[in-house]
């Protein structure tokens, strides 16, 4: 298992994996402000919906790392710029939701604030490692052994608290015997998929073939791929979902070709107050991400770039959705509801 951070309690600062620098450096942060906290997050030092939402969280709690004169304005201001970073995720509000409550229900003295506040950061955290687990468990439930699984993006233990949601079926494959394969896709224009998916199953011990993105449908075409898994940034209420950019382009040609379309997730990625994708905003990033990827000019100066980093998959093309408690089938509004209210009660 990796873990993409950890908070040391002795000098309240957060190590934290430079996934930047992958695959040909691990090279870990030393983080002591919210601020620093929130350029890594914006700076995609730190990636993955679950895990944008455990750093904003001890971020919160790194403003009060010294002594401050207002600790609950230093606090709410934190929440404030560090919510700001990342629009598409949904486990960020989330998160900063529940540190802001902690805050609101806390006295003013500064370290009794402190501690109620990494006390909450550190409970999302374990709550997304036990979710992480059985994400895994069942996602194997619609897998088979010696299958071959395509993905998009990274979706593994540093994208969340350690164990991942599309990759953890197939990391947990290895240590059950199952033998599935990765085929993963390279994630154009900052080749996730390439830098950290393939490193990390490599880690794990899974058989692993690197793809460009625009050879999906070839490979599906030569009957090389069984099933396809992917993770999600935000779920609407309807199972619309958004991910990396590329992932909506890879559901139709699986559609196409008559094969399954996973999204695993956890519930906590689900926005129960977005009725359909199209209430979702979809985060534009810099020119030079496509124009000088990794400091290589690759295209002509002045060209005009468009750059989304997500897009939205229609339910429609989701076969299933595979969360903590089970794996949801259509009608998506249905079964997300129902999952939802077994929650709430417990």
């Amino acid at each position: 298992m990796i873990a993409p951070l950890t908070y040391n309690l002795e000098e309240h600062v957060v190590r934290l994996l430079d996934q930047t620098l992958l695959p040909s450096r691990e090279h870990w942060l030393r983080i002591k402000t919210p601020e620093v906290m929130a350029e890594a997050i914006r700076m995609l030092r730190v990636r993955g919906a679950p895990a944008i939402g455990i750093a904003a969280a001890y971020g919160v709690v790194l403003a009060l790392r010294v002594p401050v004169d207002g600790p609950h304005e230093e606090v709410a201001r934190a929440i404030e710029f560090l919510e700001a970073t990342r629009p598409t995720a949904v486990n960020l509000p989330y998160a900063m939701a529940r540190m802001r409550r902690v805050a609101e229900a806390q006295p003013r003295q500064q370290w009794a604030l402190r501690d109620a506040l990494l006390a909450e950061a550190r409970a999302i955290e374990s709550e997304d490692r036990a979710a992480g687990r059985k994400l895994g468990a069942y996602g194997l439930e619609v897998m088979k052994p010696g299958m071959s699984v395509l993905t998009h993006c990274h979706t593994g233990g540093i994208a969340t608290s350690g164990y991942g949601t599309a990759l953890a079926p197939l990391i947990l494959s290895r240590e059950r015997g199952m033998g599935l394969r990765a085929y993963v896709d390279e994630t154009r224009p900052l080749l996730q998929g390439s830098r950290i998916t393939a490193w990390e199953l490599g880690k794990a011990g899974v058989e692993t073939t690197l793809i460009t993105d625009s050879m999906a449908a070839h490979v599906m075409k030569e009957g090389r791929i069984d099933a396809v898994i992917v993770g999600a940034d935000r779920i609407a209420a309807n199972g619309d979902t958004a991910n990396k950019i590329g992932t909506y382009s890879l559901a139709l040609v699986t559609r196409a070709h008559g094969l399954p379309f996973y999204v695993s997730a956890p519930l906590s990625t689900v926005d129960f107050a977005t009725a359909s994708g199209k209430g979702i905003r979809i985060e534009e990033r810099a020119a030079d991400e496509v124009t000088r990827g990794f400091g290589k000019q690759t295209a002509p100066d002045g060209v005009h770039v468009y750059n989304p980093a997500f897009d939205v998959t229609p339910h429609h093309l989701i076969s299933a959705i595979i969360t903590e408690l089970g794996v949801l089938r259509p009608p998506f509004a249905d079964s997300l509801a129902e999952a939802r209210q077994r929650i709430a009660t417990g």
